[in-house]
């Protein structure tokens, strides 16, 4: 008689057929390419195929059970859990702008590697397994039932607590879940030829298909196909620029081997004295601006008065309708008031002595003088101390900890986490590298007549804010490094064509980073959606509720986040990594103290965790508020030149340090609060 095989094995032949199914897609698609497939159409059959695929899988993972809608059935094995989370934390800031943020900024980008890696570990030692042996279903849950008071948590210190973590909640997974929705509308616009903000609501609809009908038991299966596209998408350019410029197809080990070379033609560059020119003409822009600025408000009238002037005389000289088209557009574009003015070319100054800057040496870790060198290496410690807190204290991921048979599965799953978004992590840096040099030999130099196909494709992609731009600045007509912008959302898009893949390489890496937005989004909309409908309706609203009406109410409020977060994600807030980035010091100042020292410190109560929740969130807020051009605020207000993205490094110690003083000045915690920290420490038999 056969032996049934185990939920596991199954698990394994399923996902080894999706492989084997999805690489006979890439290879049909590939030769359809080669018979004559327009572009286009493969764009829209890889966006068509993927969102498909995800959808069929929320559809059949479909539940309407507490237990699967919230934490799987706590039955998913440690190495599925694993890939699972890797995909839930690989997001689109780290498969589309972490390599385009190392092209540009070079070492200093690696506190973004660092920092992420070393959270996980933080996640494994002092978080993950404690929270599946308190076998919850929310973080609030848990802070709740550690800080109200272990036999009743709906106390007013207990529902003061979960009213703070649903509301940390919320705000850290709204601001981390607008960037994926913003890359999502960057990916279907760049192929499928839609307008970006329709491109958002595409992607939203394929979002929803999943955790909406299924809850984690349906994101869980889905990001484990979206990690193997993910990873898949990741290798195959990395691996072909590795061999192409190293004859070594491991990047990982090869990229070393290039450093040198980009080195030293970063040297060349440096000295050219072509690339000298194209910066003195951004300094005299930006000298220009500044000019226009200290003149004010008569400058501002002079210019409309010239563009008006200039609309006037094409159109006395019959020119032709694009000339009058462009002129009408000048006036258009023209600022409104002078305070409009004023800010308009604070910004255009601004950008003008970034690019006047010279090169900044790719491996050269905080270079510049000795006070800069300082300033610049306290920002990177700064950086890695809020990602790594940051991430042993985002919902999102911490709720993956509750969907293992056990705490030692729990264990296990984080490792598989940490190996599986190695493999991604340790390519980054190479592929930065790959990219920059192939850029660096290959466009610099050329002659702006025969410039690739790939230019322009992606210099079309949004005209309002370009992500990539060239521009004959001298008008040698031969490509200056200094003539070239990139937007670090957009380098990894571009990579297969900048390296001269085929066009089906291109469908590929957009399907994996479309993946890693809505596992990512999946994820975020779900921890969101749970807080509200479980910490607060059924735990503070309605105790009685049915297990049907919990379920319908989580997905209710999922549907009306995703809206509100796909409008938000519409209006461009600001690049991936900077929103990412603020979401992880908001996490790190306003629920890992909490969380730590719930864990580790028996004598911390609930008063003590309000006001430490409290006093991190506000000295986080203020400091990014205060010190953030785009808040408002202004770098001039920084507190020992860290830069806003860093906020919780004053957050965290405010946190920690409020939540000690509060718990030693008030009661110690009941006894059975005591018991629960003790059930939760104690080893697993």
């Amino acid at each position: 008689m056969k032996t049934p095989r185990t939920f596991l094995q199954r698990l394994r032949s399923y996902y080894a057929l999706f492989t084997i199914g999805f690489a006979g897609f890439l290879i049909a698609l590939a030769v359809l390419e080669q018979e004559g497939m327009p572009r286009v159409w493969i764009g829209h059959l890889f966006m068509f195929a993927t969102i498909v695929l995800y959808a069929t899988l929320g559809v059949l993972s479909r539940t309407s059970n507490v237990l699967e809608y919230y934490v799987a059935g706590r039955r998913v094995p440690a190495m599925f859990n694993g890939m699972a989370t890797a995909a839930d934390w690989i997001s689109a800031a780290s498969f589309i702008s972490l390599a385009g943020g190392l092209y540009l900024h070079g070492f200093d980008g690696l506190a973004y590697i660092m920092g992420w890696t070393g959270g996980y570990c933080l996640v494994a030692i002092l978080i993950a397994p404690y929270l599946r042996k308190f076998s919850q279903y929310t973080i609030p849950d848990f802070l709740a039932a550690r800080y109200g008071g272990a036999g009743d948590s709906s106390n007013k210190g207990g529902r003061a607590v979960r009213i703070l973590a649903v509301a940390a909640t919320i705000i850290v997974s709204f601001t981390y879940v607008v960037a994926q929705i913003y890359a999502v509308g960057l990916i279907a616009s760049r192929f499928t030829g839609v307008d970006f903000s329709v491109g958002i609501f595409l992607g939203l609809a394929s979002i929803l298909v999943c955790s909406f009908l299924g809850g984690m038991r349906a994101i869980t299966w889905t990001q484990v196909a979206q990690y193997i596209i993910i990873l898949v998408a990741f290798l195959i350019p990395a691996i072909w620029l590795s061999g192409k410029h190293t004859d070594n197809p491991i990047p990982q080990v090869a990229y070393g081997k290039l450093l040198p070379k980009l080195s030293a033609r970063e040297a060349v560059l440096i000295d050219d004295a072509k690339e000298a020119e194209v910066r003195a003409i951004f300094r005299r822009r930006a000298d220009d601006y500044d000019a226009r600025i200290r003149a004010l408000p008569a400058s501002w009238e002079a210019g409309r008065v010239e563009v008006q002037r200039k609309l006037d005389s094409v159109k006395l000289r019959n020119a032709s309708l694009l000339e009058i088209r462009a002129a009408e557009r000048g006036l258009i574009a023209y600022p409104k008031d002078a305070d409009a003015a004023a800010r308009e070319w604070a910004d255009a100054r601004a950008q003008n002595l970034a690019r006047a800057e010279p090169i900044t040496p790719h491996a050269t870790p905080y270079p510049g003088d000795a006070e800069t060198s300082d300033i610049k290496r306290n920002n990177f410690l700064a950086l890695v101390f809020c990602l790594m807190l940051g991430t042993a204290a985002l919902p999102h991921i911490l709720m993956r900890s509750y969907t293992t048979p056990s705490v030692h599965e729990t264990r296990v799953s984080v490792l598989w986490t940490l190996f599986f978004i190695l493999l991604i992590y340790l390519t980054i840096p190479a592929l930065a590298v790959l990219v920059k040099y192939d850029i660096y030999n290959s466009l610099v130099g050329s002659d702006f007549a025969h410039l690739p196909n790939w230019v322009s494709y992606w210099t079309n992609v949004d005209k309002v804010n370009p992500l990539f731009s060239i521009t004959d600045v001298n008008g040698d007509g031969i490509v200056q490094l200094a003539e070239i912008t990139i937007d670090a959302d957009v380098l990894v898009l571009a990579t297969p064509e900048i390296a001269g893949l085929p066009y089906v390489i291109s469908g590929l890496v957009a399907a994996g980073g479309l993946a890693a937005a809505l596992s990512t989004a999946d994820g975020l909309l779900l921890a969101i959606s749970n807080a509200l409908s479980h910490d607060i309706y059924y735990k503070i609203v309605d105790r009685g509720a049915s297990t049907q009406k919990r379920v319908t109410i989580s997905k209710l409020l999922l549907l009306a986040v995703a809206f509100i977060a796909a409008y938000a994600a519409s209006t461009k807030p600001g690049d991936i990594l900077s929103l990412v980035g603020a979401a992880f010091s908001l996490a790190a100042a306003t629920l890992f103290p909490a969380l730590v020292l719930g864990v580790f410190w028996k004598r911390a109560n609930h008063q003590g965790a309000i006001a430490g929740m409290v006093a991190g969130f506000t000295v986080c807020v203020y400091y990014m508020l205060h010190t953030n051009p785009v808040l408002g605020g202004s770098a001039a207000g920084q507190w020992f030149h860290i830069a806003p993205i860093s906020a919780g490094i004053f957050g965290v110690p405010a946190g920690l340090l409020t939540m000690a003083v509060v718990s030693l000045l008030t009661p110690a915690p009941d006894r059975q609060t005591n018991a629960l920290v003790d059930y939760i420490r104690a080893p697993e038999l």
